[in-house]
C-alpha cells in the first residue's frame, strides 16, 4: 500500500527540536533512535491512524516550536489497487463506501428475523383459514344489526323458555290426532300449544332418525311464525324441550341473499328451523329446498293464512305443486281462533281449513281446558256519551289560518277526533306532536316530496313556497301556544277518559304487583294516554306504551325492536305495570299474565277479542269492555263478538274426528281460481320458482341504486277500464325498465310488471338460476388484495449515478461557459483558510439550494452555489489554463490522471479569487484568479534544498511523489520519521538516499473516507492523527493551501450536486418543474425500509438528507384528493361505490408501480450515500488511477416494488408543496396525470377539474323556498352564500330518504368528495405546522382531526344535524341521544376544546353530513380550494392549536396502545402485526375477510377478523392487550422467552419500582420524535396508559370509520403489518 502524506506547509515554520536561532541541526534519521527520543504523542504505538492508499495532511502551525498536520478531506483512490494497512492497528476502517456506524450483523438479523416471524405468520395463516372456512357461517348471524342482537338475549330471557314436562290430557289427545293427520290445533291463549308442538316434533324426529338409518334422505321440520318477535321467543322454547340442533332465521339476519350452499349446511345441521314463513318462502322460491326435504310444518297463530299472506303462498305456491301426496311433510296449525274474520265463522274456519289442507281440532273436553286456563271475569263499563267532534280554541286559531294546508289536513282530523274521545287537552297535544322538531321537518319534506311528484312550473312552485310558510307559521303558533296541566274535568277530558281513570285509579289504589293493558286501536291514541296519566301522576301507576315498529306518520312515534322488547322486560319486572298498547299487544310478544285488560277500544273481530282476552290470565282477573250509553252499535259487537265465540267452540267441538279434509264444501281451486291465469317460470336446471307474487321479493333483493333505498319505482296508469304499470330501475341496473301485463287490480298489475323485470334479469344472466342477484357489487374482487403491491418483494434496478448535464455536455470544444461559484456561508468553521472555487459548464446550472457540510463536532457551514448571470468566451490560452487546473486538482488532490481531451470534460475547474455581489455583476473575468491557474499549468511542483528559507514552505501542499504501494510490513520501516515518510516498497528504499538534515514536521493525518455530508461519528472524532514526516520524501505542490483545502470538499459536494441534477432529470421526465430540494427529497430512500415508519432502519445510509417519507405522505393525500375530485367532476352521476372502485384502481401501489416502471423512474431513486467512488466525472478516459483499465460500469441498486411506489406519491408531494405558498396547484396535478397513467384523471391544471364538470339536472333545477331558506341559514350562520341551495340540500340528505320525494340525491357523493377535501386540510395544517415530526406522528394527530368523534361533535356545534332528512325512527332516536350526551360534554368541560374526546361516538350520519358539506361548498364555488380553507380554519383549527392534547387520542387506539405497551413497559421489540385476507366464505355467502395476528417472538398471541385489514388489526390489539396487560416485565420475557435488551431494562425498572415517568422525561428531552414518543405516556407521566375506557370506545367505533377504510384499501397495503418492533 503506498503511504502517500500530502502536506501543507504554514508560515511560522520552526525545526521540530531547535528553536529559530539553533544553528546544530540533528540528523532527522538519529531523531527515533530510540522511543524515548519522541515526544509521548510521537511514538509509533501513539499514531492511532489508518493509512490507505492517500494519506494527505495539512501542515498548520500550531505552536512555534512545531507544526500540526489537521485532517481536512477524505481519502481517495490511488493508482493501483493497494492492500490496506494500519498504523499500530488499534483502529481498523473499512474500505467499504458505506460511511457510518452500521451493524451489518444486526441488521441481517432483523431481516432475518422478520423473514422467520412472516414464515410463521403464513403457517399459521392457513391452518386458521381452513379452520375458520369449515365453521358454520354464523358470523353473519352474529354481525347483525345491534338492535336486533340485543333482542335476541333478552328474548332469550323471557318466561317461555322453560322446559315442559308434564302434558295435560287435552294436549295428549290434539297430539295423538296431529300424529295421524293435519289438523290446527284451536285452543285458548296460555294454553298450552307449543307444548303440543314440542310432542309433535319429538315424534316427528324420533321417526326421521328411523328412516335415516334405513336409507332413506334425511328431511328437516320447520317452525314457521309471523313475525321476527316469535322467532325468537320460539325458539328459546325449542332450545329448552329438544335435544337435537336448532337453528332460527329472520330477514333481519341478512339470509336473503345466502347461497344454495349455505343453506344445504344449514339443513344437513339441524332437524329444526325455527323461522318466519317468508324465509321458508323465499328458499322454496329460489329451490334451496323442496317439500320432498321437508317431514313437518307448523304454523303458529295459523289463523293468518289467507289472501297472499306467506302462510298461504307456501301452500299454494308449493305444497300442491308436489302432486304425490306421500312427499309432502304432515301439517300443525296453532290458534286460539280459526277465524280472523268479519263475516260468518264457519266459513272463514272451512276456508282455513282448506288453504292449510287440515282439520280444525280442539279438546273433547273443554271444561277440563277452562279448569287449568284461567277466565277472566268479563265486565262491560258503560261511559257517559261522548259530546260529538268539536273544534278548541288552539284547533279554531290555527283553522282559520291553516285550514286549507293539506299537509295538515290529519292533524286537523285526529285534533278533532280526540276532543270528542279523549278530551280537549289531548285533542291540543296532537299539535304538540305534530310540530315538534323532527315531525316539522317531516312535514315539510312531505309538502316537498308531492310538489315534485305531481307539479312543475313557477305556478306551482309559487304555491309551494306559500304552503311551506303556512307550515312555519304554524309552528310558531304553536310554540308560543301555552299549553295547560291536565285536571279530572269534563272540561280538559271526556267521559270515556275519566271513567278510564277511575278504573286504573281503583286498580292502582295501593301498592301491588297487579299489572295491566289498555288496548287502544290507534297509535296516537296510546302516546296522548300515556302522556296524560304521566302527566296526572296516578298513584302506584307506573306507565308504558308499546306500540309497532313501523314508521309512524306526522307527529307519531318510531320505535324500535328492541324498544318492544325493553318495553316488555320492564312490564314485567314491575318497572311499568300499566301499558297503553295496540294491537301488538294482542299476539305475538310473550306477555306476562295480567291482572286487568281494558279494551279502551273494541276489538273488530273474534280473534282479537279472543286474543286480548287471553292475556288476562292471572287469577282473579278481570276483562273490561268500555262501552259507550246508548252506542247500539258498540252494544251489538260486544254480544256478536261473544256470539260468534260460541258458534266457533260449537263447530270445532261438532267436528267428527274421522271426516276426510275434503268433506266439507269448499275445494283449494275455488281458492286459487283467481291465480289460475297468473304466469309462473321455473327454471330447469334448479326448478326455482318465479311467480307473480315471489317476483316483487325478487326484485327488491336485486342490487340498485343506494340513492333510492334499494327500490324500484313502480309507476301505475290506467287505460281502458284496465291498469298498466311500468317499474323503474335506476340508471345503474342492468334493465332500467318493464311494463306488465293490463290487469283489472292495481295489485294484480304490479305484480305483472315485477314479474316481467325479473324475467329481463333472467334473460340477461342478471339473476342465476337461483333467481339470486348475479349481478352485485364486486367489492371482493377490487380489495387491496387484488391491488396491493407485495411490501417484501423487491428487485434489481438500473441506478443513475450521473446527471444527464453531464453527457449532454461533450462531444465539442466550448467557446462560453457559465460559472457557478462554490463557496461556504461560514469558511471558518473548515477550521483552515478555504477559498472558493468555480465551476464552469457548457449549459447554466439550476439555482440549487444550500446544503450542510459537517467538520468537528459541533462546527457546520452550508454550500452555496451561486451562478453568474454573464457568460464566459473562452479563448485558448484560458482554455488550456482551465484544463490544468482541473487535472492538477484530480491528480495532486485525488491521484486520478485523466486524458487532457476538452472535449470530454463535462466541467471545468476555477480558483476565484474575488467573489462578492459587485463581482457577480461583473462577470466572470473579473471573478476568477487566471494567475494562479497560469502559474499551476506551468509549474507542476515547487522545488526546494537545504538551503531554502522557512519561509518558502508557507501556504503550500505537500504530496507523496511515488506513486508505488509500501511494504505490507509497515511496522518494520517505522524506525525513524525520514522512513516513515518514504512510500516506496522494500527494494526500492535501499537505492533512494535522503538528506539527514531536513525539517521535520508535526502534522494530523486526513480522516480520508469522511462523509461531510453527515455529522462526524465517535469513530471518527476518538482517532488520534498525529504524526511526523519530513518533506524531502513528498512533493510540494503548486496548489495553494485554501484551494487544497475547499477542493478537499468537492467529493461530498458534488457527489450532493449530481443528486440534485439526477432528481431533476426524473421531474423533467415527468415535466414537472419541481424545486430542486424537494425533488431530491422524493428520490430519496435512506434505509432498506424507508416506508416503516418509526420502526429499526435496517441499512440506513448517512448524510442523504431528508428521506421521501413525510412527502410521501403529503403526496397520497393530494393524491387521494386530486383522484376524488377528478371522478366527481367526470362522472356526477356514478354512485359512491363506483367512486370508491374507480378510485382504487387509480391511486393504489399496483397502479403506481406499473407507471413508474414504465417511465423507468427507479433509475433516478437514491438509494446510496455517499461513495468516494462515484463522485468523479464519468466522460473523460481515465489515464491512471483506481478503475483505469475497467469499462463503465451500470451501477444498480435493489428496490421494493412499493418503494417505487411510494416515491411518486413522494413525487406528487413535493410537486405540491414547490407551489403551495403561491396557491397554486398545477404542477401536482400534472404530477397525478403523469403517474396515475389513466383517462379517469388526465388534467394538467387545477382550472381543467372545473370545466370537466356538467352540472347534474338535480344541482340546477329551480329551487323551492325550503331549499333557499336553507341556503340563508347556513350563509347567516357561517358566511357561505349557495349558488344552487339545491346542491346544500344534498349534502343534508340521509340514504334512507327516498330520492323519488325531491328528487336530489342523498350526501354520499359529497362526502365521498368532501372526506378527501378535509384530509387534505388536515394533513397540510400539520405538515406545515409540525414541519419535524415523522409521518407516523401526522398519521395519529390526523386521526383525531378526522375522527367520527370530532365531526359528529363539529356537526351538532355547527347545527348541521338540526337540518338533515332521513326516514326512518332509529336515525332520528340515535341523532337526539348522541346531541344530549355531547351538549353535556361540553359544559362539562368548561371551554376545552378536547370535550368531544369522551362523549360516545356519534351516529355514522352526522360525520358524513360534515364532510358533504364540504364537498357541497367546494362544487358550489365553482372547485375553489381556498373555501375549503376557509371553512377549516373557521371551524376546525380552533380546536387544535394545541395539538398536544390530542397525544393520548392515537393513544388510545388499541394498536398504537399495544405498540406502546410492547416497547416502553415490556421492552420488547420482536413483534408484529400481521394481516391476510380470507377468500370469500361458503360460496360467497359471507363476504371476504381478514385476519389479523399479533405475533412476538414468533409466538401468535391474539387475532382479529374483520372485513378490512385496519379492523381486523384493531380487533387483534384488542385481543392482544387482554392477553398482554398486567404481565410484570420479569414474566413477560420468561413466557416469551425475550431476549430483547429493552426487555431487560424493563424488567430492571419493574424490579426497582421505576415508573414509565422517567422514559417519558427522556425521550422528550431527546430528538424531535421525543415529543411524539413522550406524548405516548400517560398523564403526568406516572405511568403507561391503561384508559381501557378508550380502547372500547375504539373497539365500538371502529366499523363505523368507513372513510379511513378508503385510505387502507387505496393504498394497496392489505397484506402488510401495520406495526413492528425493532
Amino acid at each position: 500500500m503506498s503511504q502517500n502524506l500530502d502536506v501543507l506547509v504554514e508560515p511560522d515554520f520552526s525545526r521540530l527540536d531547535l528553536d529559530l536561532d539553533a544553528v546544530d541541526v540533528k540528523d532527522a534519521r538519529t531523531l527515533s533512535s530510540s522511543q524515548a527520543d519522541f515526544p509521548i504523542s510521537m511514538r509509533p504505538m501513539q499514531l492511532n491512524v489508518s493509512v490507505d492508499s492517500t494519506n494527505d495532511l495539512l501542515l498548520d502551525g500550531e505552536t512555534a516550536g512545531e507544526k500540526t498536520f489537521e485532517a481536512q478531506g477524505q481519502a481517495q483512490d490511488r493508482a493501483q489497487d493497494h492492500a490496506h494497512v494500519e498504523v499500530e492497528a488499534e483502529i481498523s476502517d473499512s474500505d467499504s463506501d458505506k460511511d457510518g456506524d452500521i451493524s451489518l450483523s444486526k441488521d441481517l438479523r432483523a431481516v432475518e428475523r422478520r423473514k422467520v416471524q412472516k414464515a410463521k405468520f403464513n403457517s399459521w395463516f392457513s391452518k386458521r383459514a381452513e379452520k375458520i372456512a369449515m365453521e358454520d357461517p354464523k358470523l353473519t348471524k352474529s354481525a347483525v344489526d345491534d338492535e336486533v342482537q340485543s333482542a335476541k338475549y333478552l328474548m332469550g330471557q323471557q318466561e317461555s323458555a322453560v322446559i315442559i314436562s308434564s302434558p295435560r290430557e287435552y294436549q295428549l289427545e290434539l297430539f295423538e290426532r296431529a300424529k295421524e293427520r293435519n289438523i290446527i290445533a284451536v285452543l285458548d291463549t296460555g294454553s298450552g300449544k307449543t307444548l303440543i308442538a314440542v310432542l309433535l316434533l319429538r315424534h316427528i324426529i324420533d321417526q326421521e332418525l328411523e328412516d335415516r338409518g334405513t336409507g332413506k334422505a334425511p328431511r328437516i321440520s320447520f317452525f314457521l311464525v309471523d313475525c321476527v318477535t316469535l322467532v325468537f321467543q320460539q325458539y328459546a322454547v325449542l332450545e329448552c324441550n329438544l335435544d337435537q340442533n336448532i337453528e332460527r332465521f329472520c330477514g333481519d339476519m341478512g339470509c336473503d341473499l345466502w347461497s344454495k350452499a349455505t343453506w344445504d349446511k344449514h339443513f344437513a345441521e339441524n332437524m329444526v328451523i325455527v323461522c318466519t314463513a317468508e324465509v321458508l318462502y323465499q328458499c322454496l322460491m329460489h329451490s334451496f329446498i323442496s317439500m320432498d326435504q321437508i317431514n313437518l310444518l307448523i304454523f303458529d297463530e295459523a289463523h293468518h293464512a289467507k289472501k297472499n299472506h306467506s302462510y298461504a303462498r307456501i301452500i299454494k305456491d308449493f305444497y300442491l305443486a308436489e302432486l304425490d301426496e306421500r312427499l309432502r311433510p304432515k301439517i300443525f296449525g296453532m290458534t286460539a281462533s280459526p277465524v280472523d274474520a268479519k263475516f260468518d265463522v264457519v266459513q272463514s274456519a272451512k276456508e282455513l281449513e282448506t288453504i292449510l289442507h287440515s282439520e280444525i281440532a280442539t279438546t273433547s273436553d273443554l271444561q277440563l281446558l277452562q279448569r287449568i286456563v284461567h277466565r277472566p271475569e268479563e265486565q262491560s263499563v258503560m261511559f257517559d256519551q261522548l259530546s260529538k267532534p268539536y273544534e278548541t280554541p288552539l284547533h279554531r286559531l290555527l283553522s282559520t289560518k291553516f285550514g286549507e294546508v293539506e299537509i295538515l289536513a290529519k292533524s286537523f282530523r285526529y285534533s278533532k277526533e280526540a276532543s270528542s274521545k279523549l278530551g280537549s287537552w289531548c285533542a291540543d297535544q296532537i299539535w304538540a306532536f305534530t310540530f315538534l322538531d323532527d315531525d316539522s321537518r317531516k312535514l315539510e319534506s312531505k309538502v316537498e316530496r308531492d310538489f315534485l311528484a305531481k307539479a312543475d312550473g313557477s305556478k306551482a312552485l309559487d304555491s309551494l313556497e306559500t304552503e311551506l310558510g303556512f307550515i312555519r307559521d304554524a309552528k310558531k303558533m304553536v310554540v308560543k301556544h301555552s299549553f295547560e296541566k291536565p285536571t279530572l274535568t269534563a272540561a280538559h277530558l271526556s267521559s270515556k277518559v275519566l271513567l278510564l281513570h277511575q278504573l286504573l285509579s281503583r286498580r292502582f289504589e295501593r301498592p301491588s304487583n297487579d299489572k295491566c293493558i289498555v288496548f287502544v286501536k290507534k297509535r296516537h291514541t296510546a302516546r296522548l294516554l300515556s302522556l296524560l296519566f304521566t302527566k296526572l301522576g296516578t298513584a302506584n301507576m307506573r306507565v308504558g306504551t308499546l306500540i309497532g315498529t313501523r314508521s309512524g306518520e306526522i307527529g307519531d312515534l318510531n320505535v324500535s325492536f328492541r324498544q318492544q322488547v325493553v318495553t316488555l322486560m320492564k312490564f314485567r319486572k314491575g318497572q311499568f305495570n300499566c301499558l297503553f298498547a295496540t294491537s301488538i299487544a294482542e299476539e305475538g310478544l310473550d306477555i306476562p299474565d295480567c291482572n286487568l285488560v281494558i279494551r279502551f277500544d273494541l276489538y273488530s273481530t273474534l280473534i282479537q277479542y279472543v286474543q286480548s282476552r287471553g292475556r288476562a290470565r292471572h287469577a282473579n282477573s278481570k276483562y273490561v269492555h268500555m262501552v259507550e250509553k246508548g252506542n247500539a252499535e258498540q252494544l251489538q259487537l260486544v254480544q256478536q263478538i261473544r256470539s260468534r265465540e260460541v258458534v266457533m267452540r260449537d263447530f270445532c267441538r261438532s267436528l267428527p274426528a274421522d271426516r276426510l279434509l275434503l268433506g266439507n264444501d269448499y275445494d283449494i281451486g275455488m281458492l286459487t281460481f283467481k291465480e289460475k291465469g297468473f304466469r309462473v317460470y321455473v327454471d330447469k336446471e334448479s326448478k326455482a320458482k318465479l311467480t307473480y307474487n315471489s317476483s316483487l321479493s325478487v326484485l327488491a333483493h336485486f342490487p340498485h341504486d343506494a340513492e333510492t333505498s334499494l327500490q324500484p319505482n313502480y309507476v301505475m296508469s290506467f287505460r281502458s277500464k284496465e291498469y298498466i304499470c311500468e317499474v323503474m330501475l335506476p340508471g345503474t341496473s342492468p334493465v332500467h325498465s318493464a311494463i306488465g301485463q293490463p290487469a283489472s287490480r292495481k295489485a294484480i298489475a304490479k305484480r305483472s310488471a315485477a314479474f316481467e323485470a325479473c324475467l329481463m334479469l333472467r334473460k340477461g344472466q342478471y339473476l342465476d338460476k337461483y333467481l339470486l342477484p348475479a349481478y352485485r357489487k364486486q367489492l371482493p374482487l377490487m380489495r387491496n388484495a387484488q391491488l396491493a403491491l407485495n411490501m417484501k418483494k423487491s428487485d434489481s434496478y438500473v441506478m443513475r449515478t450521473k446527471p444527464c448535464i453531464w453527457a449532454e455536455s461533450v462531444g465539442d470544444t466550448p467557446t462560453e461557459l457559465h460559472l457557478t461559484v462554490i463557496h461556504l456561508d461560514k469558511p471558518e468553521n473548515v477550521g483552515r483558510p478555504t477559498q472558493p472555487l468555480g465551476l464552469l459548464t457548457r449549459r447554466t446550472l439550476p439555482s440549487l439550494p444550500r446544503f450542510p457540510l459537517h467538520f468537528a463536532r459541533p462546527l457546520t457551514s452550508d454550500v452555496s452555489c451561486t451562478s453568474c448571470l454573464k457568460t464566459l468566451t473562452i479563448k485558448d490560452d484560458r482554455l488550456d489554463a482551465m484544463m490544468a487546473f482541473t487535472l492538477r486538482i484530480f491528480q495532486d488532490l485525488f491521484n486520478k490522471i485523466y486524458e487532457p481531451d476538452v472535449s470530454q470534460m463535462p466541467y471545468f475547474l476555477v480558483p476565484i479569487g474575488n467573489f462578492g455581489q459587485d463581482a457577480l455583476s461583473s462577470g466572470p473575468d473579473e471573478m476568477i484568479d487566471w494567475e494562479m491557474m497560469r502559474f499551476i499549468r506551468d509549474n507542476e511542483s515547487l522545488a526546494w534544498d537545504s538551503t531554502t528559507p522557512d519561509s518558502f514552505f508557507a501556504d503550500r501542499f505537500i504530496v507523496d511523489r511515488y506513486d508505488v504501494p509500501v511494504d505490507s510490513a509497515v511496522g518494520k520501516h517505522m524506525g525513524s520519521i525520514l522512513q516513515y515518510s518514504n512510500s516506496l516498497w522494500k527494494k526500492s528504499r535501499a537505492k533512494v538516499e535522503f538528506k539527514a538534515e531536513q525539517p521535520v514536521i508535526h502534522a494530523h493525518r486526513v480522516l480520508h473516507r469522511r462523509n461531510l455530508l453527515d455529522e462526524i461519528t465517535e469513530k471518527e472524532v476518538n482517532v488520534v492523527t498525529k504524526c511526523y514526516v519530513c518533506p524531502e520524501p513528498l512533493k510540494l505542490s503548486a496548489i495553494p493551501s485554501a484551494i487544497a483545502a475547499m477542493a478537499y470538499l468537492l467529493p461530498a459536494i458534488m457527489f450532493r450536486l449530481d443528486s440534485y441534477l439526477i432528481a431533476l432529470d426524473a421531474c423533467n421526465l415527468l415535466e414537472l418543474n419541481i424545486a430542486p430540494d424537494l425533488a431530491l427529497e422524493a428520490v430519496t430512500k435512506d434505509s432498506d425500509n424507508t416506508e416503516e415508519h418509526q420502526e429499526e432502519q435496517i441499512q440506513f445510509q448517512r448524510g442523504m438528507g431528508r428521506n421521501y417519507e413525510r412527502l410521501e405522505f403529503i403526496g397520497d393525500c393530494f393524491l387521494k384528493m386530486a383522484t376524488s375530485i377528478s371522478l366527481y367532476a367526470q362522472n356526477p352521476d356514478n354512485d359512491e361505490f363506483q367512486y370508491h372502485v374507480k378510485r382504487m384502481l387509480l391511486v393504489c401501489n399496483k397502479n403506481l408501480f406499473n407507471t413508474a416502471t414504465k417511465l423507468k423512474l427507479y433509475e433516478f431513486i437514491r438509494s446510496r450515500s455517499f461513495s468516494r467512488r462515484v463522485w468523479y466525472p464519468e466522460e473523460p478516459k481515465l489515464l491512471q488511477g483506481k478503475g483505469f483499465n475497467k469499462g463503465r460500469e451500470l451501477q444498480r441498486h435493489v428496490l421494493g416494488d412499493k418503494t417505487i411506489a411510494d416515491v411518486c406519491e413522494a413525487l406528487i408531494g413535493s410537486a405540491l408543496l414547490s407551489y403551495q405558498d403561491e396557491g397554486n396547484f398545477d404542477c401536482a396535478v400534472r404530477a397525478v396525470s403523469v403517474l396515475v397513467g389513466s383517462s379517469d384523471h388526465d388534467m394538467l391544471k387545477w382550472e381543467d377539474y372545473y370545466k370537466r364538470y356538467e352540472k347534474p339536472t338535480y344541482q340546477t333545477a329551480a329551487a323551492t323556498r325550503s331549499h333557499i331558506d336553507l341556503a340563508e341559514q347556513v350563509a347567516s350562520q357561517h358566511g357561505y352564500c349557495f349558488r344552487h341551495p339545491r346542491l346544500l340540500r344534498s349534502a343534508f340528505i340521509h340514504s334512507s330518504y327516498p330520492f323519488s320525494w325531491e328528487k336530489i340525491p342523498c350526501y354520499q357523493r359529497l362526502e365521498f368528495l368532501g372526506d378527501s377535501l378535509l384530509d387534505m386540510a388536515c394533513v397540510n395544517f400539520l405538515f406545515r405546522g409540525f414541519p419535524d415530526r415523522d409521518p407516523q406522528w401526522l398519521t395519529e394527530h390526523k386521526m383525531a382531526m378526522v375522527s367520527n368523534k370530532f365531526l359528529g361533535a363539529l356537526c351538532v356545534r355547527l347545527g348541521f344535524h338540526k337540518h338533515l332528512r332521513f326516514n326512518g325512527g332509529l336515525v332520528e332516536h340515535q341523532i337526539r341521544n348522541y346531541v344530549e350526551e355531547i351538549h353535556e360534554a361540553e359544559r362539562e368541560a368548561a371551554g376545552a376544546p378536547d370535550y368531544w374526546v369522551h362523549a360516545k361516538s356519534p351516529p355514522k350520519a352526522l360525520p358524513d353530513v360534515v364532510e358533504a358539506y364540504i364537498g357541497a361548498v367546494f362544487v358550489d364555488s365553482e372547485f375553489n380550494y381556498a373555501e375549503v380553507e376557509k371553512f377549516f380554519d373557521a371551524h376546525i383549527r380552533p380546536f387544535f392549536k394545541d395539538m398536544s392534547i390530542y397525544d393520548t387520542f392515537a393513544n388510545n387506539h388499541p394498536t398504537t396502545f399495544l405498540t406502546n405497551l410492547l416497547t416502553l413497559t415490556l421492552g420488547c421489540d420482536s413483534f408484529r402485526i400481521m394481516a391476510q385476507e380470507i377468500p370469500e366464505l361458503a360460496n360467497g355467502v359471507l363476504p371476504a375477510q381478514t385476519i389479523a395476528a399479533v405475533m412476538v417472538h414468533e409466538e401468535v398471541v391474539a387475532e382479529g377478523r374483520a372485513a378490512s385489514a385496519k379492523n381486523a388489526r384493531v380487533r387483534a390489539s384488542v385481543n392482544a392487550l387482554r392477553v398482554l396487560e398486567g404481565l410484570e416485565p420479569a414474566d413477560f420475557r420468561a413466557r416469551f422467552a425475550c431476549d430483547c435488551a429493552g426487555a431487560e431494562n424493563a424488567a430492571a425498572a419493574a424490579a426497582a419500582g421505576g415508573k414509565l415517568a422517567g422514559v417519558a422525561d427522556a425521550t422528550a428531552n431527546g430528538d424531535g420524535t421525543g415529543g411524539a414518543a413522550a406524548g405516548r405516556v400517560g398523564g403526568g407521566g406516572g405511568g403507561f396508559i391503561t384508559r381501557r375506557e378508550g380502547l372500547k370506545a375504539w373497539d365500538d367505533e371502529e366499523d363505523d370509520d368507513d372513510d379511513d377504510d378508503d385510505d387502507e384499501i387505496e393504498d394497496g397495503n392489505g397484506d402488510d403489518n401495520l406495526i413492528q418492533g425493532g
